[in-house]
């Protein structure tokens, strides 16, 4: 405990999932906190919940104004900003390229890239007058790799989110403020259950679901957990990574890594086998 302690960080999508548990997990090692979400009563409950180190703004971070007052807020009530973790985001239209409607790509880019410009934009100055801070923004692995999303949207809108992170790095770095992008995996959170068209309340009672559909999706033999994102959220957040800047830190247990060991054996199998019927 203690790691982040004096430190002043902004979530944002802290009402739910991987914000929520890493707004926990910031303020059990000391950090000051502002969250954000567009969800009053469950924003409020986890202030509350975690006491006057946390402070809760509704937010729609795709306006500017708000994402700018959100900033504010923090060096108005705790007097400078070390942390931004740029978090919130939804799904994206699912289907293929045909199919897509501009109005609903439009909204999913606003939600998940202009976002984390904002955020960046507005953090910057405060951060660069201190000369410190730590940026951090939430990628995926399907930014990284196509087929790792059911939403070509959502893949090419992550992979701008990595790539931004690392433009950015390059100017900020220079003011020693970090920028760096965290990429999940297959992450037992909500946002499969919306993808799919559920209802809020009825996605965030999916996670136990998703923790059997993906526990064999990779080599770790679990799905992976907000706590997983938000521990290494501390660690891009606290001093001891002073150093990394410009990084894309993948959790997918290697989901991304390649085949699966058991499934390459599986596969050599049935292909002596073939060989075997064959001869």
């Amino acid at each position: 405990m203690g790691r982040l302690d004096g430190k002043v960080a902004v979530i944002t999508g802290a009402t739910s999932g991987i914000g929520l548990r890493t707004a926990e997990v910031f303020v059990a090692e000391g950090a000051k906190i502002v969250i954000a979400g567009r969800r009053i009563p469950e924003g409020e409950a986890l202030a509350r919940q975690l006491g006057v180190g946390c402070v809760f703004l509704q937010t729609d971070v795709m306006v500017e104004a708000q994402m700018q007052a959100l900033i504010a807020l923090a060096v108005e009530k705790f007097g400078r900003i070390d942390c931004l973790f740029n978090n919130a985001g939804g799904p994206a239209q699912t289907g293929g390229i045909e199919g897509l409607e501009v109005d609903r790509f439009d909204a999913a880019m606003a939600t998940l890239m202009r976002s984390v410009m904002l955020g960046m934009k507005h953090a910057a100055p405060h951060m660069k007058k201190q000369g410190s801070g730590s940026i951090i923004n939430n990628g995926s692995i399907a930014g990284r790799l196509a087929g790792f999303s059911s939403s070509i949207v959502y893949g090419a809108a992550k992979a701008a989110v990595i790539h931004l992170t690392k433009c950015v790095a390059m100017e900020l770095g220079e003011s020693n403020v970090r920028v760096n992008s965290i990429s999940p995996g297959a992450i037992a959170t909500g946002i499969f259950g919306k993808a799919l068209g559920l209802s809020t309340d009825a996605a965030e009672k999916t996670p136990a679901v998703m923790r059997e559909v993906y526990k064999t999706a990779q080599p770790i033999p679990r799905a992976g957990l907000p706590d997983d994102i938000a521990h290494a959220a501390v660690f891009l957040a606290s001093d001891e990574s002073s150093f990394i800047n410009g990084h894309d830190l993948v959790i997918d247990g290697a989901m991304t890594g390649g085949r699966n060991w058991s499934q390459q054996q599986q596969g050599l199998s049935a292909l002596r086998k073939a060989f075997d019927q064959g001869a």
